[in-house]
């Protein structure tokens, strides 16, 4: 069957001629008569038909942790950087450069120092990271108030109806925005503009780095010659399950109707073959949030002793706490993770008798899931999660019992403005000295 159009204009408004729809991305001119622009002579354009009459945009940071420690070590800038915990850890992010010789996000150290011996390893700074996830979080908030984080360095925005505001459109206004990150905060950003949320990731992904794509009604032509594992979801098991009965490119996907699609995968054919043609309802809605979030950290030699873990499980509690404010979350329940030297893991969990997201109050629970594990035991890995999840507003409440709590809020509340004002290192707490 002829595959579903995935997005529409606008009721009353048509698409400008090809030749019309055009924006340099270095000075925000429109209507570029060829490649080079006349005003600054950029030859970073965009074209689209569509480019004036989309407005659902993916925002994702180019290697985000080790932009930002090029951005703070400039010497680093031509370098092969992978930020992650030693060599007995995992990588967090290699740079571009590092990309190359074919290291990628949670590969073991050893090996990534194989594919690439000269690389720089800088280990993890997420107080940094957070505070320049934050800053850019700020501009993002600046474009339109339907901004939904998915991740510390990406997120979903719906530039829908604000036009008027800022007298430009969506494609504008975000080209400006990615020149105000790298000139205010000084890492990269890559933008999808699409029809709804699943093209404008697959948009933003498509360029990468400092990219600009667009996917508009072209989308199932352009999505037709791709794998499927192309589609977020399509993992390997479902890839193989998918080339087994013949089905490795998404047009063929996209070519099955309804009870085809059921009776070859089920109940979820339909809705997988919907997303190949690039279909896609959800809304980008603030309030959806994550199910859980945490904190880990691979030591570099293992630890048994408590007062050492406990230093390590203290930085974690401030980091996840900050992670949470930064969500406008409250951590409701807590689950410790270890992980020891033979690789077995073991957890803890607790509920809190109040939603907290101050790192002291985090600390005073885990600390005490900690101790039934200090055995003895030598660990190589600790973590710990918010598993269940309350609004920010719900916690850290006054209560008779506890005069304290304001006092606590307060401190922490001054702490944060002094870290956003002058770097997290401004503040630094003893235990985790």
């Amino acid at each position: 069957m002829p595959a579903s159009p995935p997005g529409r204009t606008a009721p009353g408004r048509t698409a400008m001629p090809l030749q019309d729809a055009s924006l340099c991305r270095d000075c925000g001119a429109t209507h570029i008569p060829g490649p080079v622009c006349p005003t600054c002579h950029g030859r970073r354009t965009l074209r689209h038909p569509e480019l004036f009459t989309l407005a659902i945009a993916h925002v994702d940071c180019d290697a985000f942790y080790a932009s930002v420690e090029k951005r703070d070590r400039p010497e680093l800038a031509d370098r092969p950087v992978i930020v992650g915990g030693g060599t007995r850890g995992v990588v967090t992010t290699a740079c571009y450069i590092a990309r190359v010789s074919g290291v990628h996000s949670a590969m073991p150290m050893f090996k990534a120092l194989k594919l690439c011996p000269d690389a720089v390893i800088v280990p993890p700074n997420f107080a940094k990271y957070t505070e320049a996830a934050r800053r850019i979080r700020t501009l993002m908030r600046t474009l339109t108030p339907l901004v939904q984080p998915l991740s510390i360095d990406e997120a979903v925005l719906d530039l829908t109806g604000t036009q008027a505001l800022h007298g430009a459109p969506p494609a504008a206004v975000l080209a400006r925005f990615a020149r105000d990150v790298e000139r205010q905060v000084g890492v990269t950003v890559s933008i999808g503009l699409a029809t709804n949320r699943l093209l404008a990731k697959l948009a933003a992904g498509h360029d990468k780095p400092r990219g600009f794509f667009i996917l508009g009604q072209d989308a199932p032509t352009f999505l037709a010659p791709a794998p499927v594992s192309l589609l977020p979801g399509v993992g390997p098991a479902l890839e193989r399950r998918l080339a087994s009965l013949g089905l490795t490119r998404l047009g063929q996907l996209q070519a099955l109707d309804d009870r085809t699609a059921a009776r070859l995968l089920g109940d979820d054919g339909p809705a997988l073959v919907r997303r190949a043609r690039g279909q896609d309802t959800r809304p980008v809605n603030p309030a959806e949030g994550a199910k859980s979030i945490s904190a880990e950290t691979t030591f570099n030699t293992d630890l048994s002793d408590r007062a050492a873990l406990e230093r390590q499980l203290w930085r974690l509690c401030e980091r996840l706490a900050g992670r949470l404010r930064d969500k406008n979350l409250a951590a409701a329940g807590l689950t410790l993770k270890l992980k020891t030297t033979r690789f077995i893991c073991r957890t803890r969990a607790a509920r809190l008798a109040q939603p907290t997201a101050l790192p002291d109050r985090i600390f005073a629970q885990a600390r005490k899931l900690l101790a039934r594990e200090t055995d003895g035991t030598a660990f190589r890995l600790i973590g710990i999660g918010a598993n269940v999840l309350a609004p920010l507003a719900d916690a850290d409440l006054v209560d008779l019992a506890d005069p304290d709590t304001p006092r606590d809020v307060a401190r922490q509340g001054a702490i944060d403005k002094l870290r956003e004002r002058f770097g997290n290192d401004i503040v630094r707490r003893g235990r985790g000295i």
